[in-house]
């Protein structure tokens, strides 16, 4: 290793030593251990190899001089020969073994990766919807990659480098002094020349990493509001396109600028350290060279101790920086360990029943409900705040009690914010009940399977979420296994095929983010295609027309009676002309069913429902529209 490589290496352990200073933690490295256990056979074999690069970098030093010595003697070309053969020979061990080294470490690294990655984005997909409400996307992504990459690097890097550098030190230390124990004190001294400098550097530079990694993620987030769909169109429609390149540019130029200060700092560094090297060197071959006049050295061991200096800084110096690289991995691997050890709130209970063949009734029985607060369900680091709210907890649904018979339908109406779509939500355990009982075939959910429950019901949100992947892929997601014919034939009759067919690539046809490339209408009904597809018992439809014009209101609406057809359906509406033909409306206010009964029956009562659609009746005659049929 060069000097030069040993002063970058010196500055990268200094600067993180200003962000990991903490405690071990015995914890934590019991679990890094069970992370490891099944990769102790290729640990092991790393390690050995290690050990045997690092014998190998001390001998060639070593044998390098015994050629000076032969040829200042006058020894036979043989000899030297021999000795150059056995450089060679070294040489390509050390390269032989340097490639294998490196491959149990890529091996050894980035299956560790995996199986972090794979567990954090397993227990993620556990955590209740609550958590994804609150959690900053980027943080979490961030676990998944830097904090992973981290973690990683106290197997392929650290672990095998401290071994390595303590047997390399340990024998070039031993070679040092047996040839001369003044030259290598006086090697020693200048330690601290080297170190030191990097101590004090690495907190200048830790200063500006932190300063340029804010203004990037200041500049990377303007970028990433900007250049989503909904960001571009709202910047289209209000956003004033000469004042957005301003800011953009500003952010940018403080990156640059940070950059240039960044780049000068570690290249002073360098030189610096890099000059102290050199004097080292000096120092060997002035000193070497007077006692190699006198007699007192050899002249082949002024060249071995040359060129073990440069074999006895580089592990020196990366040992003295070895216990902040541990730390830095543990301090991901710490981070890792946070999100893994956040208790989802939903859990599948041991030996979880299936929901009963056949039709499928929808019971709630005295439900009721509060969200959790943040603390039970995120973490402060991926909110981006100082410390999580407590509060919470306060009771939404209060006694919420009904029944879908089997093939029927059941309409929740009522003011926004009422409750009705935290109702629909509890059906498929997008959150558990603080009380009382929701069923689903007579079963409460608690007790049945997550599979079960995502073949048993369906939902349709008026979001109409989509992948940015195919029409095919976005599909099949419901059901993976179906056919090409099942395909259109959902399509058929979620009346879409026609659009799907005129399509440049027809089912491989990629939707964009979101299914911006579709319309809001097109979007719903690929939705409710995806959901025929899935043949579902049970439809919860959640305000699946609220945003739509009159035209595809009425195309969604016929794809819908598809849907609904032989199924049992919850529906939240906002346009009570759509509910009329339900066997059941219940009019939620406040978290409690204040009214039921059917369409007739309601506007019979003069109650909140005969207010609510007198006054929905009132503005359709003034917008023009057809009057709801009573």
């Amino acid at each position: 290793m060069s000097m030069e490589v040993t002063a970058w290496t010196s500055l990268h352990s200094a600067m993180n030593a200003e962000k990991s200073r903490r405690p071990f933690s015995r914890v934590t490295l019991r679990r890094i251990g069970g992370f490891a256990r099944p990769h102790r056979r290729k640990i092991g074999q790393f390690l050995l190899l290690s050990v045997a690069m690092a014998l190998l970098a001390v001998a060639t030093p070593i044998l390098a001089g015994r050629v000076v010595g032969a040829i200042v003697h006058g020894d036979d070309a043989g000899t030297v020969t021999r000795l150059a053969l056995l450089i060679a020979l070294i040489a390509v061990a050390e390269a032989g073994l340097g490639l294998l080294t490196r491959w149990l470490s890529a091996t050894l690294g980035e299956g560790l990766i995996l199986d972090l990655r794979t567990a954090v984005f397993d227990h993620v997909q556990r955590m209740p919807v609550a958590f994804f409400t609150r959690t900053r996307t980027g943080a979490l992504v961030s676990r998944l990659n830097n904090d992973v990459i981290g973690a990683q690097r106290a197997f392929s890097n650290t672990l095998s480098g401290v071994v390595s550098n303590i047997v390399t030190l340990l024998l070039t230390l031993g070679v040092m002094l047996s040839i001369s124990w003044q030259i290598t004190l006086l090697a020693l001294v200048l330690l601290p020349v080297f170190v030191v400098p990097a101590r004090r550097m690495g907190s200048r530079m830790a200063g500006l990493q932190r300063e340029a990694a804010a203004h990037n993620a200041a500049m990377s987030n303007q970028m990433t509001e900007r250049f989503s769909a909904p960001g571009a169109t709202l910047v289209k429609l209000f956003g004033r396109p000469a004042e957005e390149s301003a800011e953009f540019a500003s952010r940018a130029r403080a990156v640059r600028d940070i950059g240039v200060r960044t780049a000068m700092a570690q290249s002073a560094f360098i030189t610096a350290l890099t000059l102290v090297s050199a004097l080292a060197l000096a120092l060997v071959y002035g000193l070497g060279g007077f006692y190699a006049l006198h007699g007192r050295l050899e002249p082949g061991a002024v060249v071995a101790l040359a060129l073990l200096l440069t074999r006895l800084y580089a592990p020196l110096t990366a040992l003295a920086g070895a216990r902040v690289e541990v730390m830095s991995a543990l301090v991901s691997f710490e981070r890792v360990f946070e999100v893994l050890d956040l208790k989802p709130l939903i859990a599948e209970k041991p030996g979880a029943r299936r929901v009963p063949e056949g039709p499928v009734s929808v019971e709630f029985d005295d439900v009721r409900f509060g969200y959790p607060a943040a603390d039970k369900v995120s973490l402060a680091s991926l909110e981006d705040v100082a410390g999580l709210d407590t509060r919470g907890g306060a009771e939404v649904l209060h006694g919420v009690s009904f029944r879908a018979e089997p093939g029927r339908m059941v309409a929740l109406v009522g003011s926004s914010g009422a409750g009705k779509s935290t109702i629909a939500q509890l059906l498929p355990r997008l959150y558990d009940a603080d009380a009382g009982s929701v069923r689903l075939g007579g079963v409460d959910v608690r007790d049945l399977s997550a599979a079960s429950i995502r073949e048993t019901l369906g939902m349709v949100t008026q979001d109409g979420h989509l992948f940015h992947d195919t029409v095919r892929a976005n599909l099949l997601l419901a059901r993976p296994e179906a056919t090409e014919e099942e395909v259109w034939d959902a399509l058929r009759r979620a009346r879409l095929d026609g659009l799907v067919a005129s399509l440049p690539d027809g089912l491989d046809t990629v939707v964009g983010e979101r299914g911006y490339r579709l319309s809001g209408g097109e979007r719903q009904r690929l939705t409710i295609a995806r959901l025929l597809l899935a043949r579902q018992r049970v439809v919860i439809l959640d305000e699946a027309t609220a945003h739509l014009d009159s035209t595809s209101e009425a195309a969604v609406q016929e794809a819908l009676a598809e849907a609904l057809e032989g199924r049992t359906a919850v529906v939240i509406a906002h346009r009570l002309s759509t509910v009329r033909a339900a066997d059941l409306i219940l009019v939620v206010e406040d978290g409690r069913v204040v009214e039921r009964g059917t369409h007739s029956e309601l506007i019979a009562a003069g109650g909140r429902y005969e207010e609510l659609h007198r006054t929905q009746f009132a503005r359709a005659k003034a917008d023009g529209e057809a009057e709801p049929v009573c």
